[in-house]
């Protein structure tokens, strides 16, 4: 089971480019139970490789699960980890902070996956 944090910051940014809207929010959804995404520091990539060794410390892979598909690990993960974040969108930007990126979290992998990008907000005009 591969467990992974892919930054999908630039995506994110370019869907609300896209949408052209000014003032807003911009919500990002897995739509997976072994899955999650987040927002976290993206200047130290050691940040990304602490959570996920904390997680496993937390949530070993062998352990007593009695979910049957051997993925049981990956779903307590993505509970804890989450399945949706909202960031506001200020002058057709996300308002993210200086070291901030949007992560997406992979508890099951190798999967083709996806994530659902929402913005809603004012357009310029």
């Amino acid at each position: 089971m591969k467990t992974e944090t892919v930054d999908i910051t630039a995506r994110v940014a370019q869907k609300v480019k896209d949408a052209k809207i000014t003032d807003g929010i911009c919500v990002v959804t897995v739509a997976h139970t072994t899955a999650g995404v987040f927002v976290n520091e993206n200047a130290d990539p050691d940040v990304q490789r602490d959570l996920l060794v904390t997680l496993a410390r937390l949530v070993p892979d062998l352990g007593d699960y009695r979910h049957a598909e051997g993925n049981g690990p990956a779903h307590i993960k993505s509970v804890l980890v989450g399945g949706d974040i909202t960031v506001a969108i200020k002058n057709g930007g996300l308002a993210l902070g200086q070291w901030q990126g949007i992560y997406f979290a992979e508890f099951d992998g190798p999967r083709t996956r996806n994530a659902t990008v929402t913005v809603i907000g004012d357009r310029a005009g």
